[in-house]
């Protein structure tokens, strides 16, 4: 059983290629923009040029057009090999990361828009203990709770909170998609944008 990790919510375009649990290859470059272009290079130089049974996918929140991105060539891949095709919400990948690096409960605080920061609480077994939420960093600092803040926003909360939080600077690592709780992968493949479209209706 092979699977293919695709990760592109975030700065990073990352990609992992496992089989039967194991490493096989990986692809991680900070790019900040430009998924496009090195999304479909990086699977093509993985073995096999990443073909797998199952393909698991961001789903965000984070950059509209990098999810966007990733969720299409995992559907044009999975139709194309006949696998399937599930995604993941990137705080939980995060929030993997941590516990890998041995915490237990862990709040997650990403770069979200217009200045504010996407944060969310996990507990020691990586599921959610509380709801996504997009906020100022003032208030994201009110809500999360954790002795542990990971993510790329984790050293500016710190900061901000007095020192009083530990930060472990993450970006979202493809290679670590298997540590996401399986309860926590869905089959239904629809963006999780975290906040509330900016464009509104017009009064009527």
């Amino acid at each position: 059983m092979r699977t293919l990790a695709i990760e592109t919510a975030g700065e990073a375009c990352s990609v992992a290629l496992f089989g039967d649990g194991e490493l096989l290859g990986h692809g991680h470059e900070t790019i900040g923009r430009g998924h496009a272009e090195r999304l479909v290079p990086m699977i093509a130089g993985l073995p096999d040029k990443g073909r797998a049974q199952e393909i698991l996918v961001s789903l965000g929140p984070g950059s509209f057009t990098g999810v966007r991105i990733g969720l299409a060539a995992a559907r044009a891949l999975g139709l194309a090999w006949g696998a399937m095709v599930r995604g993941y919400p990137t705080l939980a990948l995060v929030a993997a990361m941590a516990r890998g690096d041995g915490s237990d409960d862990v709040g997650v605080c990403m770069n979200g828009g217009h200045g504010e920061w996407f944060v969310q609480s996990f507990d020691a077994d990586g599921r959610p203990a509380g709801a996504l939420s997009s906020r100022p960093p003032a208030e994201a600092i009110a809500t999360l709770s954790e002795n542990v803040i990971a993510g790329n926003r984790a050293a500016q909360f710190a900061e901000m909170a007095d020192g009083d939080a530990n930060a472990l600077d993450l970006l979202a690592d493809a290679r670590h998609a298997l540590s996401i709780p399986r309860d926590l992968l869905t089959d239904t493949l629809s963006p999780i944008y975290g906040r509330a479209p900016d464009a509104k209706l017009p009064s009527q």
